[in-house]
């Protein structure tokens, strides 16, 4: 009989300390996750960053070359959506869902061509990342399309085809 008594206080105990893991573990998680999204949502800005900057690299390069030049760039996107607007010679690449701002809210900040720009929302935030185009370097969609075109998110990357035809010709080709 006194041996049952033991043995059902051993299980109760052991019980009692998982419970107690349990709830440090939850507290150290509650503490620790919002740091770990914010860090998640600033690399992915600066990813965008660069890749952004590599596409307009690459526009940079075909407006230099003149007439007949073409280059051909993989563009990743796997979070967010880009805008190519004929009409105000621009590209924006819009990222939503921020946990925090990235930078100070409804303030355009330049990072070398791009703009930056945070705007709040009522629990998260969005990013625009925009590269303008001046005049004399008329950006075209697929042959002289001037609707607002848009990417959304793939797993595969956009092949993206950019030419100087005396207008810059972007064309998606996968």
């Amino acid at each position: 009989m006194r041996m049952m008594k033991k043995n059902g206080q051993v299980w109760v105990e052991t019980v009692i300390y998982i419970l107690i893991g349990l709830a440090l573990i939850g507290l150290v998680l509650a503490f620790v996750m919002p740091k770990i999204n914010e860090q998640r949502d600033r690399i992915v800005v600066e990813q965008t960053l660069v890749s952004l900057s590599a596409l307009d690299s690459k526009i940079r390069e075909v407006i230099v070359g003149g007439n007949g030049n073409k280059r051909i760039i993989d563009f990743s996107m796997k979070r967010g959506t880009i805008s190519i607007d004929p009409i105000q010679n621009k590209i924006t690449f819009v990222l939503d869902g921020m946990t925090k701002p990235y930078s100070e809210p409804d303030i355009d900040i330049p990072v070398g061509r791009i703009k930056v720009r945070t705007t709040e929302g009522v629990k998260t935030s969005s990013v625009d990342l925009t590269v303008e185009y001046g005049p004399g370097s008329d950006i075209v969609f697929e042959g002289g399309n001037l609707e607002i075109k848009r990417l959304n998110p793939s797993p595969t990357p956009y092949r993206i085809s950019i030419e100087n035809k005396g207008q810059i010709d972007i064309t998606i080709l996968s």
